[in-house]
């Protein structure tokens, strides 16, 4: 990590960010502010949930459509075969395969794309590259509707700034929705329709406080808390 720059010092130095909550617009007009990355860098909310993730009913896994996007080009990949691959190459899919494909992944162990679609008959066949696509979060799921016989329908859909997410060992989301140069309204419509899904995805079995903590912070910056 590069070293904070004078500039950067100055910008925090009246700043007490450990113990300040801010409202989420203000958070955000913040976290552009105290950006010092020399590129136009991600932002990233962290939510800290009072889940129990070693309990397997309270994962937190699911989707959130982002009005603007994350301002990152997503490569998709469709798993399918016949009219269906016809389908996700027509629609814009940047790679589509069937069972070629699946070998070629567990032949090489990569896998060059962001989120991956496949259709029902395809999953027997990628039980076979889980580990490879698991641990990556590349595994399609009906849970995310990245399992489905509408190609065009889900591709759209992601294309059109739709994410998934879950949470880590930890407990805690982490999910970035947007990027420095984006407007500060941009900004706050991405922020509050991820927030709004993850209030949805609350497991049932949870108890007490479900949202603890929400902090937002650029690539590099410093994390920003955010009143829930």
């Amino acid at each position: 990590m590069r070293k904070k720059s004078p500039l950067f010092s100055e910008k925090i130095k009246d700043l007490d960010l450990k113990r300040t909550v801010f409202q989420p617009r203000e958070a955000l007009d913040l976290a552009q502010k105290l950006s010092y990355e020399n590129f136009d860098a991600s932002l990233e909310v962290h939510v800290r949930t009072g889940i129990d993730p070693k309990k397997g009913d309270q994962i937190i896994r699911a989707s959130a459509t982002l009005p603007h996007g994350t301002g990152k080009t997503k490569r998709v990949a469709v798993f399918a075969d016949g009219e269906k691959a016809l389908e996700a190459k027509e629609a814009g899919a940047d790679l589509v395969g069937g069972t070629e494909l699946i070998a070629e992944i567990k032949q090489s162990g990569r896998a060059d794309f962001d989120i991956a679609i496949a259709t029902p008959d395809m999953m027997r066949n990628l039980a076979g590259v889980a580990k490879v696509l698991g641990p990556r979060g590349l595994m399609p799921s009906p849970k995310n509707d990245t399992v489905t016989l509408n190609i065009k329908a889900a591709l759209d859909a992601v294309k059109g700034g739709k994410i998934n997410f879950k949470n880590d060992d930890s407990g805690i989301v982490h999910q970035v929705i947007g990027r420095r140069s984006f407007t500060l309204d941009n900004l706050y419509e991405n922020y509050a329709a991820f927030i709004e899904s993850v209030r949805k995805a609350r497991p049932a079995p949870v108890k007490g406080t479900y949202i603890k903590a929400v902090t937002i912070a650029t690539t590099m910056g410093p994390g920003i808390r955010i009143a829930v």
